[in-house]
């Protein structure tokens, strides 16, 4: 299991991770080489904040792996190459010491706080493309210039890739099933309620998702999640009952014009 997972990382990082954490190692132990031919006119403190600027160039890799080797490496070799007695894995000054203590910490600090800010900004780019998706299908549903087997056809496959299941399908007019994903985001199974958040999706049964307009049931998707246990967020569940629901509005439109919708999609 990757540490960085759900961190936005580049192609080309991602790629070559192994090196990106080697150099990362290498680059601490080449700056304290350097900054140790001149002990005399540096501060430690100000050598300090140089392996600190070094740190936070390999957090903004994305990669945690690469911040804590450099926020490690930096307290070694600022041991070895910085502090008396030098060339020597030891320190004399108890000043050197809190320096040395306090360049881990804020390493790994500074580590954390790149990787969380990823985060973010990859949860952020994730929620538009759900938002987009949303858009895109209402815009489709209100031009009426796709069949209703299309829009059901691409609404599924959104909703895989919203929740990262297995499958999805469309049924007219389904049998009961165990789980139900209902219209406030929460789920039922088994006529109970059930923690999606904390149980994942049921992994024994297809889940139902009524479509629906002005409420009237049109049909269900019928979702699969048997490969793995997934944990949607409730602002996933939440896009993919409004991608349900725009499913809904065409299929009600089309039964207007069009007579009975096709019962069932796979």
């Amino acid at each position: 299991m990757r540490l960085d997972a759900g961190v936005q990382v580049e192609p080309i990082l991602q790629a070559h991770r192994g090196l990106v954490v080697g150099i990362a190692a290498l680059v601490p132990l080449a700056a304290c080489a350097v900054l140790s031919l001149f002990r005399d006119s540096i501060a430690n403190t100000n050598a300090a904040l140089v392996l600190v600027l070094i740190i936070v160039a390999a957090a903004a890799t994305g990669l945690r792996a690469a911040g804590l080797v450099a926020a490690v490496s930096s307290a070694v070799w600022f041991d070895f190459f910085l502090t008396m007695p030098y060339t020597q894995f030891a320190i004399a000054d108890p000043a050197d010491v809190e320096t040395d203590v306090l360049l881990l910490l804020v390493g790994v600090a500074v580590t954390e706080i790149a990787l969380w800010g990823r985060r973010q900004q990859a949860r952020a780019s994730r929620d538009r493309g759900y938002l987009d998706g949303v858009l895109i299908t209402a815009a489709t549903v209100g031009a009426g210039r796709s069949s209703t087997r299309s829009i059901i056809d691409s609404v599924r496959t959104q909703i895989v890739e919203v929740l990262q299941i297995d499958g999805c399908r469309f049924d007219g007019a389904t049998d009961s099933v165990l789980a139900t994903l209902n219209d406030d985001a929460t789920m039922t199974y088994n006529g109970r309620p059930y923690d999606v958040r904390r149980n994942g999706l049921p992994t024994d049964t297809e889940i139902a998702l009524r479509v629906q307009s002005a409420g009237v049931s049109r049909g269900w998707f019928l979702l699969t999640a048997t490969s793995r246990v997934v944990r949607p967020t409730v602002e996933q569940l939440r896009v993919v009952l409004a991608l349900a629901d725009q499913v809904g509005a065409a299929l009600s439109a089309a039964s207007h014009h069009d007579g009975d919708p096709p019962h069932a999609l796979s």
